[in-house]
């Protein structure tokens, strides 16, 4: 385990924040291209100049101060780019909300995070009542006559936070994830020095906003210097172009039938990458570059990051050894912050050893005899469905707010769906239940009953 863990490196970082390192490779070539989406596209000069304007005015006309949640709940498309780099440079905290979210879940979110400002486009307007101050993106930017000089004067340190990730939690309410502008930069440096993320590369952002791993494609790649593809929900893939490039599998274990349909749809000439994450230890921890001839019995999630540790530890929180099955905890350059508001929570996901905090991810892995790491499934009831991670609590507690539920219990069925098994002390048909859930809960977490 120590030499897995000899990760040490000092990368070479030119400044603290995420939107001073973008406004640096702004600097470096601004007539590049940044970002684009079917026909619309935007150089870097070009996204600086909207960026600067949506800053501007949260700074000027809403008194946006360092450190504010901001939300944003935007489909897939370049005033999404432009809101998530506007709030950073005007020194607020980006918190994503799906626009695929029940209202009444929208606006549960916006008070849990204290949200007294939200960032929309035309599409997700109507989702938010009076009560919270909803702003149009693309109305801002189209509006000619504010002060559009010079760039925001806001100076962020490395330890505040850059943006919150709201996840599932097990007592019915979410938990809000806080990332540190340094624990992201950190987390890029890492994919950089690998060579799994650089400035001549083009990134397909395909991700929802509930995952963070948009977070990874949009501001990563206008870290580094390279290209943003938008792809439409809807899109599909090029894998002629996918074929010359990188691919990286997060979100889901990496199954070996994958590389079944790796090989038969011939992206084979691709550099794969394995990695694996949670949102607390900031969207990346291991990485493992795939091999589709060898890794034919089971698929590593490898080694740590650079700048992160791993232990394996056992019920009693000692070293596990070599090809023992123990909860994995992560330490090092990618712990977050905490979860906003719940200090009780956060006590209880970081444990400290040798003067070090690590994060207890819940997830059992073991190690073999090269040192890699494999991920074994969970010691508790949390699960993975299409890539979102889902406490099933969460679940269990919105069906049982029903006055006449008396037990309720939710489970994964065959790998590919929910399903909740209801008690009622009086008669309710299942189309009530369903209904009832889709008013409080994201589609992905819907159940069958």
């Amino acid at each position: 385990m120590q030499s897995v863990n000899n990760t040490q490196m000092s990368f070479p970082s030119h400044l603290t924040c995420i939107h001073h390192e973008f406004v640096y490779q702004v600097m470096k070539h601004p007539q590049k291209l940044a970002v684009e989406l079917d026909e619309q596209s935007l150089t870097y000069c070009e996204l600086l100049y909207y960026v600067q304007v949506l800053s501007l005015t949260l700074i000027n006309e809403y008194h946006v101060y360092p450190g504010e949640v901001m939300c944003q709940c935007v489909e897939r498309s370049l005033s999404m780019v432009i809101g998530i780099m506007g709030i950073e440079m005007a020194g607020g905290v980006y918190c994503p909300l799906s626009p695929r979210d029940p209202q009444h879940r929208l606006h549960a979110l916006t008070q849990q995070t204290q949200s007294r400002l939200v960032l929309v486009h035309y599409l997700t307007k109507i989702k938010f009542d009076d009560d919270i101050i909803s702003l149009d993106i693309d109305s801002i930017l189209n509006i000619n006559d504010i002060d559009k000089k010079g760039l925001s004067s806001v100076i962020v340190k490395g330890e505040e936070i850059a943006y919150i990730i709201l996840t599932s939690g097990s007592t019915g309410t979410p938990k809000a994830v806080q990332v540190r502008h340094r624990n992201f930069i950190d987390c890029m440096h890492s994919l950089i020095y690998i060579n799994s993320f650089n400035k001549d590369g083009t990134v397909v952002q395909m991700t929802r906003c509930s995952f963070d791993i948009h977070v990874q494609e949009i501001l990563g790649t206008l870290l580094v210097g390279g290209t943003l593809v938008m792809l439409h929900p809807s899109g599909t893939i090029d894998f002629d172009y996918l074929s010359k490039s990188l691919l990286i599998i997060l979100g889901e274990p990496f199954s070996v039938p994958l590389i079944g349909l790796i090989v038969k749809i011939s992206i084979t000439d691709c550099i794969l990458w394995n990695l694996y994450g949670p949102a607390e230890a900031t969207i990346g921890s291991t990485i493992h570059c795939v091999n589709v001839t060898n890794d034919i019995q089971s698929i590593p999630i490898g080694r740590p990051f650079y700048n992160y540790r791993c232990m394996i530890m056992n019920k009693d929180l000692q070293p596990s050894v070599t090809g023992q099955d123990g909860e994995l905890l992560v330490g090092g350059a990618g712990v977050f912050a905490g979860y906003l508001g719940r200090d009780d929570l956060t006590a209880k996901a970081l444990v400290e050893i040798d003067g070090q905090l690590f994060y207890r991810t819940g997830d059992l892995v073991r190690m073999d005899n090269d040192g890699l790491l494999h991920y074994q499934g969970r010691k508790d009831h949390q699960i993975k469905l299409h890539g979102q991670r889902i406490e099933l609590g969460e679940i269990e507690r919105c069906l049982l707010n029903i006055t006449s539920t008396s037990a309720c219990v939710v489970m994964k069925w065959n790998d590919d769906h929910l399903v909740a098994y209801v008690q009622s002390s009086s008669h309710i048909n299942e189309e009530e239940l369903r209904e009832h859930c889709r008013s409080h809960l994201p589609p992905h977490m819907i159940p069958s009953i």
